[in-house]
């Protein structure tokens, strides 16, 4: 059996509904459907999960959510005239959206999650209505019948172990499941939903439950290219890559897939393929365990992101100091502060963060710590600050691999503040200034695709 999730691009609008019914129609091995909420039909429209955060905020202001709720209903409405689906099928959708303020929430954080949440609940309610009037044996199934159990953080949850239990009973199911993605139910009973994106994590948990065969990921791109098509003009498709590939990239900026989604695939061996809905005979993108696989070529992708910073700390005789980076790590607590990376050399060591997790306030406080109790003769704020991950199952134990990274760059005059190649051997990380990451990725690319 397969598990196949659809974008919020794939159910947009009526269109592409049809595509998505089409898809399920000429495969009888797909048996569990994860929706999105409807996402943007042109470039400046609104996700409807955009528009339920705002009717969410406006719930919380105690004002007056009547244009925000016909704003968020017709996007389902016009979809629904497409099918034809009587007013009487749908009030009950429409009444579950305008009743949100009404229920009782722990606190704002889950009254957030839950209006957020309702974008691909009703979506998969309206799905299931239309594929039943298509006279397809369909059944839609709510997280918490089904048993998708998550941690108690309201929008940022974590699927608990007894999740795979629960939804194991649901492989025999002769209907077609229509599940909702991006969320789950907390022991309290409270729904919680997964970070931004998530219905691509809730596809790959159904996976694992179900034990799949596949896990088709429908998005709207033919396949997981090697470089971003906004850097490199129609760069080479990957047809075959490995987990950790994927959520190396993820790291630097890929966006097809969510990167935690690759975790349940990961602990449940499922093979995962990225798809095109509006091509969905091109055969995508296979993600697949690093066991017996063989790389066709040195370079699988090369990403950039720019949401980085740096803290350079410069001390002499740093390294003989025990205790120096135990203390360092205690002020990252202190502040509720991760890393990502800490290269370091005899008197020197760089923290690599993503500065996204950062206020103003909280960086200037967590400088001061770090002055007050280490010390150091330099300590310096990096803002600007790019990474670049070059990745490829194909790069272990290849000689010559950094040369042909840090020449062609060197060639183009871009410096490189720092490198760092993982534990795994199959990625190398650079540091540039984030005026400089779009050449480097450029010259990279060009340097091992472009031949």
């Amino acid at each position: 059996m397969k598990v196949v999730k659809f974008g919020g691009s794939s159910l947009a609008n009526g269109e592409q509904f049809q595509k998505v019914i089409n898809i399920i129609r000429n495969d009888p091995t797909r048996k569990v459907i994860v929706t999105s909420a409807p996402g943007k039909r042109f470039k400046d429209d609104i996700k409807v999960t955009d528009l339920l955060i705002k009717y969410a905020q406006s719930t919380l202001k105690q004002r007056d959510c009547t244009e925000i709720i016909d704003q968020i209903w017709y996007r389902y409405q016009i979809i629904a005239n497409y099918f034809q689906i009587s007013q009487d099928l749908l009030q009950p959708l429409y009444q579950e959206l305008i009743n949100l303020p009404n229920h009782s929430y722990k606190d704002s954080d889950f009254l957030l999650a839950a209006f957020k949440a309702h974008g691909e609940k009703i979506n998969a309610q309206l799905l299931a209505l239309i594929l039943q009037q298509q006279q397809v044996p369909a059944q839609f199934l709510d997280p918490a019948t089904a048993g998708l159990m998550v941690s108690d953080n309201a929008n940022d949850a974590r699927v608990l172990s007894e999740t795979y239990q629960n939804l194991s009973k649901w492989r025999q199911t002769p209907q077609l499941l229509i599940v909702p993605g991006f969320y789950g139910i907390t022991k309290a009973g409270n729904i919680a939903t997964f970070s931004r994106g998530g219905s691509d994590i809730s596809g790959a948990i159904w996976a694992r439950g179900l034990q799949a065969e596949l896990y088709e990921n429908f998005t709207d791109v033919n396949a997981i290219y090697a470089a971003d098509p906004r850097i490199v003009p129609q760069p080479h498709p990957i047809k075959i890559m490995t987990y950790r590939e994927l959520r190396e990239l993820s790291y630097a900026g890929f966006s097809v897939f969510h990167d935690e989604a690759l975790l349940p695939a990961i602990e449940g061996h499922i093979l995962i393929n990225v798809k095109n809905t509006n091509h969905p005979d091109l055969p995508g993108t296979m993600i697949v365990p690093e066991k017996n696989f063989q790389p066709q070529s040195i370079v699988t992708g090369v990403a950039s992101s720019n949401h980085f910073a740096a803290l350079y700390l410069h001390r002499y005789l740093l390294n003989k100091e025990v205790g120096f980076t135990l203390k360092l790590l205690q002020i990252f607590y202190k502040f509720n502060i991760s890393y990502e990376h800490m290269p370091s050399g005899i008197d020197d060591l760089t923290v690599i963060f993503d500065k996204r997790q950062f206020t103003e306030s909280i960086r200037q406080q967590m400088c001061q710590e770090i002055q007050k109790v280490l010390q150091p003769d330099n300590l310096e704020w990096i803002d600007d600050y790019a990474i670049i991950m070059v990745v490829g199952e194909g790069m272990r134990n290849k000689i010559g691999v950094m040369k042909n990274i840090t020449v062609p760059l060197a060639n183009k005059h871009i410096a490189i503040h720092m490198i760092n190649q993982g534990a795994s051997r199959i990625s190398i990380m650079l540091g540039t200034k984030k005026a400089d990451a779009t050449a480097a990725v450029a010259q990279i690319y060009q340097q091992f695709f472009d031949k």
